[in-house]
């Protein structure tokens, strides 16, 4: 009596692989290390290429630098070049900073006496004075600083009414005060010829200061 075969079987050619295990073995290890050989040489050419990135990047950076240092070497040599200017300039800065403030209180001593010969009666002349100048301007307004201020010796030959005359002086520009001192009299050597002395304490404000040597003036 015969078995009948099921329907849902199918029936294949068999196959049998007759490679040794070895030889498999050994191919996959050649492919495998195929992949790594690959993959070694990739890498390799990325750090190349990185390498050689990094050594441009330097290359330029270091070319940038040698140009920055012979400028800097120029620009040294240039200004070792202009070391007496400089001290030259500096000096000049600091002799015209010392006469500003030696000469802060400069005033025009012609142009003083002009006006105070000005007001004085015919004959009377200024002899001599002693004074002494002020500060240096404190403030904005020189009309409210001492300026100048001392006394004044006025000589005539014939007696003066020293009343108006003071008066006379107090109009000047920059005069604070104007006060007689003392009046006296003597002969001159060798005739009999009298002369009339009037000593008068004058006050000036800062006004006669010409601000001629100030570091804005001489700027």
């Amino acid at each position: 009596m015969k078995r009948s075969v099921p329907a849902t079987a199918s029936i294949g050619v068999p196959r049998v692989n007759l490679m040794p295990r070895a030889e498999v073995q050994r191919r996959e290890r050649d492919a495998l290390a195929r992949r790594w050989g690959i993959a070694l040489l990739a890498a390799v050419a990325v750090v190349a290429l990185a390498s050689a990135a990094t050594f441009w990047v330097k290359w330029g950076v270091e070319q940038r630098l040698a140009a920055d240092q012979l400028r800097s070497s120029e620009l040294l040599t240039d200004l070792a070049a202009l070391s007496d200017v400089s001290r030259a300039v500096s000096l000049r800065t600091d002799l015209e900073a010392f006469r500003a403030d030696a000469m802060v209180s400069d005033m025009s001593w012609t142009t003083l006496f002009d006006g105070i010969a000005a007001a004085l009666p015919p004959g009377v002349v200024v002899t001599g004075f002693d004074l002494t100048t002020g500060a240096a301007p404190a403030g904005t307004d020189p009309t409210a600083e001492f300026g100048l201020g001392g006394m004044l010796e006025l000589r005539s030959p014939t007696p003066i009414d020293i009343a108006p005359t003071v008066r006379s002086l107090r109009d000047l520009p920059g005069v604070v005060s104007m006060e007689p001192l003392a009046v006296t009299s003597e002969v001159t050597g060798g005739s009999d010829q009298r002369v009339y002395i009037y000593r008068v304490l004058a006050v000036f404000d800062q006004t006669l200061y010409t601000g001629a040597f100030a570091e804005e003036a001489l700027g």
